[in-house]
């Protein structure tokens, strides 16, 4: 017997009207996560791998069916992206990988804060903010990742870095922008790809496959912002991770529009709010964690969270609200907290 899951709503930041998500292919993501998929693990293992993710990717978005300027711009429609924004003209954006890999006017139509102590959206994406404090009201164990998973075996001073800090959760819906650009200012010390395997981010499989997102292949990338020119709210971990249909997280990191694109290594200085990396097509997601006592996530993303009119799949198991807030990308997430 197939047991469905309810609505998933989200706060949409802009308006703060509570709104319904339309989940792509939440029937065929309901049927694979199932609970009757433990009486057939290598079938559930084999769909969630990187071959059969690739594969999946493919047939969506690359097989060349019909007219594929068409399909991209019914899909475009479909989905409400706004071609307005894009770099590229229409005709550029011929088939559903283009149209998912576009590139936008970022610097006219996703403002960076003035303040140069904000803490910037990532990613176009659905945004939580969670604490791995116990005694925070915020306070997760277990649910989304394992957090000594997380961050990956060999790097235990990572780990106990950000042992008992703070988290956003981000987030990004197949409609989304697939770039993710740089939260803070700093210099990098320390970037690693982890592998594993391709779970989706449906919140319907999210709650009923144990800490996904620490299964999933994902970088990341270790962030000193207590530098010349940083941000100056301590080390930051940014973790990129894939997603059933993603192929890849291309590291791209450019210092004027998308020009001149390079490879995010150890040492180089990351300036806030500039593209760093493109996820390939499908849905993915962005943990952000920070050290203890360093940032203050905005008031408006604290009380969404625990947003008591939404109803949340991840509210319904997780035992309380637990609502996204739909972000823009460089849009303010969180602020310096000062120190005495």
């Amino acid at each position: 017997m197939i047991h469905t899951l309810p609505m998933h709503q989200y706060i949409d930041r802009a308006s703060g009207a509570v709104k319904s998500e339309a989940l792509l292919a939440d029937r065929l993501i309901n049927l694979m996560y199932n609970p009757g998929r433990e009486r057939m693990p290598a079938l559930f293992k084999a769909l969630t791998a990187a071959r059969t993710s690739r594969l999946l990717g493919w047939v969506n978005y690359d097989l060349p069916l019909g007219s594929r300027r068409a399909a991209a711009r019914r899909l475009a429609r479909t989905l409400g992206i706004d071609l307005s924004e894009c770099c590229d003209p229409d005709a550029a954006l011929a088939s559903p990988r283009r149209l998912f890999e576009r590139r936008i006017r970022y610097w006219d139509r996703r403002p960076l804060p003035q303040d140069p102590a904000a803490v910037a959206a990532p990613a176009d994406a659905r945004l939580l903010v969670v604490s791995l404090k116990e005694n925070s009201l915020f306070f997760i164990k277990e649910k989304f990742f394992d957090f000594d998973e997380l961050l990956g075996p060999g790097k235990p001073q990572w780990r106990d870095l950000f042992r008992g800090g703070d988290a956003a959760i981000l987030r990004l819906t197949p409609d989304k922008y697939h770039y993710n650009h740089v939260p803070v200012s700093g210099r990098v010390t320390d970037i690693y790809l982890l592998e594993g395997d391709f779970h989706s981010c449906n919140p319907g499989a999210v709650v009923r496959q144990v800490t996904p997102y620490s299964k999933n292949r994902r970088v990341v990338t270790i962030i000193d912002t207590d530098v010349p020119g940083g941000t100056g709210v301590g080390p930051v971990a940014m973790v990129e991770i894939v997603a059933l249909m993603i192929g890849d997280i291309v590291q791209c990191y450019s210092t004027r529009g998308y020009e001149n694109p390079a490879p995010v290594t150890a040492g180089m200085f990351l300036e806030r709010g500039r593209p760093k990396s493109l996820f390939r097509p499908g849905s993915s997601v962005d943990v952000l964690l920070f050290v203890p006592g360093r940032v203050d996530f905005c008031a408006d993303l604290r009380a969404n969270t625990l947003h008591a009119a939404a109803r949340s799949r991840f509210s319904l198991h997780f035992g309380r609200p637990l609502v996204e807030t739909d972000v823009a990308v460089r849009s303010p997430i969180a602020l310096r907290k000062e120190t005495g």
